[in-house]
């Protein structure tokens, strides 16, 4: 066991499982924690949630900074709760230059559900990770869905063009824009254009929204689509008085609706086990890289590559090898 983790108690997986799928919310956050914290018991927890999963529908909500992200997730909630539904939030927030962890600020903007059992919001730090998700944000998902949530939305950091990931970890992927924000030709740079299956203008109650619609129509009119492909449809929301929200609830689940017909449900969620089995792949052979006799093998192809015994190819036939 590494320094990390020595000296603390054993823990038991199936017990805390088990009070997770009871509705227990401090079961739900030691889960959380262990897959934040790299535990040792990591692979036991995900072997134990692995046959209570893939119920739950994953929306991820994305848009550049400023757009009002966490207070449409704040009013999806609400509208959530009252269609009798379970929602679990991962608010994926900046880190902490000193701490390394979240700074929480989603979760002030979201205090109206602190205290209803349907809802469990929980901050995350991005760490430094790019695509505006933390590291650890499928694993989570994988806690909220076998603890029973109906659906789990992630907010990510608001990072701008490299946010565009959540569109591979969600099941559908809200874009928000605003007024004031930014010219649409700006959104396209920003790839967020691309990656969308429902685009949302929130604050719509300012000027300018109606514009912001008509640029969304026109750049998405130019996008190359299969004839059976889904349409993006473009709603506008006042969030922070909860107006045309439940428009945005009723897209997300024609969107789940179609999804399942059409199998692009099972294509998803196939193309995100895949990712994440690969990154857990590449991570492993990564942490046995810096073990001691591995590392002394590879400055040794890295000199042997310098100095032109080698090419880089070769070493890394090697490397693999071994």
């Amino acid at each position: 066991m590494s320094p990390r983790h020595s000296g603390r108690r054993r823990v038991d997986v199936p017990d805390l499982v088990a009070r997770a799928r009871g509705g227990e919310p401090r079961a739900v956050a030691r889960l959380i924690s262990l897959v934040e914290d790299e535990s040792p018991a990591l692979r036991e927890v995900t072997a134990a949630l692995a046959p209570h999963t893939g119920h739950a529908q994953v929306v991820g909500i994305t848009g550049a900074p400023g757009v009002g992200k966490s207070t449409t997730t704040n009013a999806l909630v609400a509208a959530l709760r009252e269609a009798g539904r379970r929602v679990g939030v991962l608010a994926i927030d900046p880190s902490s230059p000193f701490s390394g962890g979240a700074l929480l600020g989603d979760r002030v903007r979201m205090g109206d559900h602190a205290d209803d059992p349907g809802v469990y919001i929980r901050s995350m730090a991005a760490r430094g990770h790019l695509g505006g998700l933390s590291w650890s944000t499928p694993q989570a998902i994988r806690v909220l869905d076998a603890a029973g949530f109906d659906v789990v939305l992630v907010e990510t950091v608001g990072v701008g063009q490299s946010e565009v990931e959540v569109a591979g970890l969600a099941d559908s992927t809200v874009v928000l824009l605003a007024p004031g924000m930014g010219d649409g030709i700006q959104a396209a740079k920003a790839g967020i254009l691309e990656v969308g299956d429902l685009y949302v203008v929130n604050k719509a109650d300012r000027g300018g929204a109606d514009q912001v619609v008509r640029d969304l129509r026109s750049m998405l009119a130019l996008g190359d689509r299969r004839p059976a492909a889904w349409a993006p449809p473009i709603l506008t929301t006042a969030a922070s008085s909860g107006d045309g929200v439940a428009e945005v609830v009723a897209a997300l689940d024609e969107h789940r609706a179609w999804s399942q017909e059409s199998g692009e449900l099972r294509r998803r969620r196939e193309r995100r086990a895949r990712a994440e089995i690969e990154a857990i792949a590449v991570a492993a052979l990564r942490t046995r890289w810096t073990q001691v006799g591995e590392r002394d093998e590879l400055d040794g192809l890295a000199a042997a590559v310098v100095a032109g015994v080698s090419d880089p190819y070769a070493a890394a036939d090697r490397l693999l090898a071994d």
